[in-house]
């Protein structure tokens, strides 16, 4: 087995076993690709079925040089799923990063917005421009449903219940979930759907896809990313703000405000509560508050 097929067959499992999306795909190939490359530069021939433990770790040694921490931990993570795929198909008997550590880090905490924060950048939104209602739906749907920005731009009218007060959010792995939405979030969707959505020319197979862009097709995840972007330079606010940022920022808010752990988790669509509790680590005085309000001894 050479490393193209050892390839496209982990691709594969991962698809259809375990139901990861196109893009934790991608990532994973990403890892066993760079081991890859670091093998034809140093000329090393080994195969996915013979390479040893001391090889990976030289390429892991040269990836140090260019790589923090984290981003190390990662590329052993991902090298380490894939050996684990060969060992469960019984094309290998061992996994050689069974002998290699990974580097110890800290738990790195989510980056947050403030309400007021998040009141300025969709307060920075054009709304004289037809695609200034559609900006506005697509921030305030972010921020108030905790979505991830490929739920988001994989959003179908046909998941609006709105009578019900829910959107259905189909997240990694094709898992559903339905999300609470607020009033004033239908209200702002709404508007955009009928009064601009309803006037552009929809592209076929794109008739039930929510949010478009102006040649009538679905939104792409970079346009969101550059959408913020934009906005957040407009108002000249130093942060790093991406997608997730709104997504980050719910999930904290919620828990100040004294939402329960159990229901942000499903609201988030996370399969662990674990990688939920991340948001309990970013504002201790929050902890503080809950002693001196419910304990007896206060």
């Amino acid at each position: 087995m050479n490393w193209n097929n050892a390839i496209k067959d982990y691709q594969m499992y991962l698809k259809i076993e375990r139901g990861l999306s196109s893009n934790t795909i991608s990532s994973y190939s990403l890892d066993i690709e760079k081991l890859i490359e670091f093998l034809d530069a140093k000329k090393i021939t080994e195969s996915p079925l013979k390479i040893d433990a001391e090889v990976i770790q030289q390429f892991i040694h040269e990836a140090a040089k260019h790589l923090n921490a984290r981003s190390r931990a990662r590329i052993i993570s991902g090298l380490r799923s894939f050996f684990n795929y060969l060992v469960f198909e019984d094309y290998r008997q061992d996994n050689p990063l069974d002998l290699i550590e990974s580097p110890k880090i800290g738990r790195k905490l989510p980056d947050t917005l403030s309400e007021e924060d998040i009141n300025n950048i969709i307060a920075a939104i054009d709304l004289s421009k037809p695609e200034g209602e559609r900006n506005r739906a697509i921030l305030e749907t972010l921020y108030s449903c905790g979505l991830r920005v490929s739920e988001l731009t994989n959003l179908k009218i046909s998941d609006l219940f709105f009578d019900e007060g829910f959107i259905k959010v189909t997240g990694k792995g094709d898992k559903q979930r339905f999300v609470p939405i607020v009033k004033s979030t239908q209200k702002y969707i709404t508007i955009y759907i009928n009064d601009i959505r309803r006037l552009m020319p929809i592209k076929k197979d794109y008739e039930d896809t929510l949010f478009l862009n102006r040649r009538g097709r679905q939104l792409t995840r970079a346009m969101i990313f550059t959408i913020i972007k934009q906005l957040v330079e407009k108002i000249g606010l130093k942060k790093t703000v991406s997608p997730h940022t709104f997504r980050h920022s719910f999930a904290t808010h919620l828990l100040e405000n004294g939402a329960d752990l159990r229901a942000i988790q499903l609201m988030l669509g996370h399969e662990s509560i674990t990688t939920t509790e991340i948001y309990m680590h970013i504002d201790r005085s929050q902890l503080t508050k809950t002693v001196e309000t419910y304990h007896p001894r206060k």
